[in-house]
């Protein structure tokens, strides 16, 4: 099992040689491979600036947010405990060093699918939608406690990950790169079901084993070549019955793209097809901090051909 940050090159021959998946091409029957939508001129500009203005709000995000990636400036994992403390004064399991953080500030208590919060020092407050709280029970999210946002990570392995508006990450900003959008890499096609979904075991980047369900395969076709994928979804909290995704490496990790692999998240048509288009595909939060806990894409969705659409290796991630 994987228990620490390692090179990026190591995850990528650690995520092959650790997983043993039963061989999807030969566990369902195989769907006539799909061919990239076809668009009209006006669909293809209208599309083309869609993605663009997302990844330019992607790129703000990234620069100056204060939920963005490089925001993060520490995690503490629950592990066997069932309650973290935290504040400014040294004995917290989360320690924030900061005047805006209380001696005393929180203590928090994972309870099944939630987080139960509760201001200890007199003066502590947390922020919830806009309102200050001293008491509350939560799902997995994100609350504020002093000028400090702290994301309640579950995933089964609860966490506590703290971003700070004036992390010194920011000056490590130098945007994001993309590949020309090429819509060639879009598809409009059905999910071959599994006939028996089936719980399956993802590793992740910080050594747990994720459980997720296998809910059946895309089947296209790149250029000349047929490919299938495996579509999931993971079963943790916070994580929708319709939210489908995808983990994929393709001939391209790492050399023009992110190591471990890239994700797609999966829009649902009202006639029950899919768009897969990897002009969407991005980078798991690990590509940009060490603060986060990401599914590696399982054996089974190992491109043997090149996906050149979609977000490249910007190389913020360290070794």
């Amino acid at each position: 099992m994987l228990v620490r940050w390692i090179g990026r090159a190591s995850w990528a021959a650690a995520a092959l040689a650790s997983v043993a998946f039963v061989d999807s091409w030969a566990a369902a029957p195989i769907a006539r491979p799909a061919d990239p939508v076809r668009l009209s001129p006006a669909e293809r500009d209208s599309l083309t600036r869609a993605i663009e203005k997302e990844r330019a709000a992607t790129e703000e995000w990234l620069r100056e947010k204060p939920t963005s990636y490089l925001a993060t400036v520490q995690r503490t994992d629950f592990g066997d405990r069932k309650t973290l403390t935290v504040g400014r004064a040294p004995r917290n399991d989360v320690r924030i060093a900061d005047d805006t953080v209380e001696p005393h500030h929180l203590r928090i208590t994972v309870v099944g699918d939630s987080f139960h919060l509760v201001a200890v020092d007199t003066s502590a407050r947390f922020v919830v939608d806009g309102a200050a709280r001293r008491e509350a029970t939560l799902a997995p999210g994100s609350v504020l406690v002093g000028r400090f946002t702290m994301r309640l990570s579950h995933q089964r392995f609860p966490a506590i990950i703290v971003f700070d508006p004036r992390s010194p990450r920011f000056k490590e900003y130098r945007g994001l790169k993309y590949f020309p959008v090429d819509l060639s890499y879009r598809y409009v096609l059905g999910l071959t079901p599994n006939p028996k979904p089936d719980t399956v075991v993802i590793l992740s980047t910080r050594g747990n084993q994720r459980r997720a369900l296998r809910l059946g395969w895309f089947d296209f076709r790149v250029k000349s070549t047929p490919c299938r994928l495996e579509v999931s979804r993971l079963l943790e909290p916070g994580v929708g019955e319709g939210d489908l995704a995808v983990f994929f490496r393709d001939a391209t990790s790492g050399k023009e793209t992110y190591s471990i692999g890239r994700y797609l998240n999966i829009e649902r048509l009202t006639d029950g097809r899919c768009v897969l288009d990897f002009n969407s595909a991005y980078n798991p939060a690990c590509a940009f901090s060490v603060h986060y806990n990401c599914p590696i894409p399982p054996r089974a969705n190992v491109l043997k051909v090149a996906i050149r659409a979609g977000e490249m290796d910007s190389h913020y991630a360290t070794q």
